[in-house]
């Protein structure tokens, strides 16, 4: 079963913690690079047997270190070349009010990130559209789900880097003990 996701405006619940070393460090690097190879391949990779490289996945899942497994899909490909940035300031800082606005952010596909900020802007959200057009849209259901004290669009000309793969920070990670 995948954990779900923290709803944004929400407090995070306190996931299990687990004890990682090394070998979980090269299966999370695999892992984030080609989610597809076969067990058998990783563990090849990682220096075990596919019993217990697979057992180590199911535990990281179990804890909500790997979230889930997904296909990474090319927007241009499907039609969605148009990504925004949208710097929002909030009309109103209640929960009521955060709690409505962020179940409206929410329930809208084009939305694929969305952060409370710290800063001169409240949240910050990146949407994906086919085109200005739809954008425009977007905006004006945006606009209508909660009282918004101003809104900023930014639009992306050129995406240079993209990934999903975070870095692993040595700090989250024990040496092994044999």
């Amino acid at each position: 079963m995948t954990p779900a996701l923290p709803t944004p405006g929400l407090p995070t619940p306190a996931l299990p913690s687990i004890v990682m070393d090394e070998i979980d460090q090269k299966l999370l690097g695999i892992l984030q690079q080609d989610s597809t190879l076969s067990i058998a391949e990783m563990a090849l990779r990682i220096g075990l047997s596919p019993t217990p490289c697979w057992k180590r996945i199911q535990k990281m899942e179990a804890a909500g270190v790997i979230l889930r497994r997904v296909a990474l899909v090319d927007p241009a490909q499907v039609g969605m070349g148009l990504t925004v940035y949208v710097a929002i300031e909030a009309g109103s800082h209640s929960p009521e009010w955060l709690a409505a606005f962020a179940a409206a952010v929410q329930a809208m596909p084009e939305v694929l990130e969305f952060y409370r900020m710290a800063g001169d802007v409240d949240y910050m959200l990146r949407v994906v559209t086919a085109d200005m057009a739809e954008y425009d849209a977007f905006y004006k259901r945006l606009i209508a789900s909660a009282p918004l004290k101003n809104v900023t669009s930014r639009f992306a000309m050129e995406r240079i880097k993209s990934t999903t793969a975070l870095p692993l920070h040595p700090s989250a990670f024990h040496a092994r003990r044999d």
